[in-house]
């Protein structure tokens, strides 16, 4: 183990398959010349050189479709979007290109591609800058959705994405590119995809989280534990597939349960879990689920409206002080 930046972990986590694997290829804008606008390929146009590391025009439906056309000829190529709102442009290409292409083909078409990028709001970047789209993507069969939250995760859950013959959206945050934490130097390190995880151990309360926002969650949770209530946190880490069966244990251990997600709230995972929970752990429940998301408006630019709109540690505290019934 050592301490490496969570850019580290994914540049990492490419560079080893890319090493492994000749068929693996990086393309994005910035990601060559430039080592990657929030430089997570730094170094990699030196190792590979310029025909697997790529630096494309602005243009995500040309070059997501050029990723889509080599994966169906035997390729594995990493598409980098500079945010993952710029890939509303290519939309069309993955929801009806990649997503669809294996069942459409009769299982003749897999393919083995990676989308990444940052996600969700990061600071005063405004509306078009700072969306979520995590649930609309997870939201379409023949997709995996990655979102991971600490380095180690990140490197484990990448290389396992990049190694999976499906179509995986990877998606990262730029609030999270410097955090730091232990991640193996094993090159054979995997993060198994549809697998959640406890972060916390706690037996009043179940909060589970994804992505930047399971540290919202730790941070509820260490608050709650100054008034000797003690939560559990789960990280899905997947939202495509999820892990309903963490979550159902969980809510069987502690009754109770907050959801926290930076997204909008309709149409959510917090109300695809909520469904699942209260069809299959109903009789556990000893309160109503509670859910933490944005406000159901687009993001503004002041870093005060921000604040107000968004997930946040004492929005989540006081969830699970109602669920538990306490001041």
């Amino acid at each position: 183990m050592r301490e490496i930046q969570f850019r580290e972990a994914l540049g990492e986590a490419m560079s080893e398959e890319m090493r492994r694997d000749e068929n693996i290829f990086l393309m994005g804008e910035e990601v060559a010349q430039y080592n990657g606008a929030y430089k997570v390929s730094q170094g990699m146009l030196d190792e590979f050189g310029s025909k697997r590391v790529i630096d494309t025009p602005i243009a995500e439906l040309g070059f997501t479709g050029i990723g889509i056309g080599a994966a169906m000829n035997g390729l594995r190529p990493i598409i980098e979007f500079m945010t993952f709102n710029f890939s509303l442009v290519a939309i069309d290409q993955i929801i009806n290109g990649a997503a669809k292409m294996m069942s459409m083909s009769g299982g003749q078409l897999p393919i083995p591609i990676v989308f990444r990028g940052p996600t969700g709001n990061a600071g005063m970047l405004s509306s078009q800058h700072s969306q979520n789209f995590d649930s609309w993507y997870a939201n379409t069969p023949g997709l995996k959705v990655v979102v991971p939250s600490n380095p180690k995760d990140a490197k484990g859950l990448l290389k396992s994405s990049i190694r999976d013959n499906d179509p995986v959206i990877f998606m990262e945050s730029e609030l999270m590119y410097a955090d730091k934490g232990d991640v193996p130097e094993d090159s054979e390190f995997l993060v198994p995809i549809g697998k959640a995880t406890t972060v916390h151990e706690g037996a009043d309360v179940t909060i589970v989280s994804f992505g930047k926002v399971v540290k919202v969650a730790l941070e509820a949770a260490a608050e709650l534990a100054k008034d000797n209530i003690f939560a559990e946190v789960i990280d899905l880490r997947t939202i495509r597939p999820i892990d309903y069966q963490a979550v159902v244990d969980s809510v069987k251990k502690t009754n109770r349960l907050v959801i926290v997600e930076e997204a909008w709230p309709l149409s959510s995972i917090s109300t695809e879990i909520t469904y699942h929970v209260q069809r299959y752990a109903f009789d556990y429940l000893d309160a109503p689920i509670r859910r933490i998301n944005n406000w159901d408006v687009p993001l503004p630019y002041a870093p005060t409206l921000i604040e107000m709109i968004l997930p946040n540690a004492k929005k989540t505290v006081q969830a699970c002080k109602d669920v538990l019934y306490v001041d």
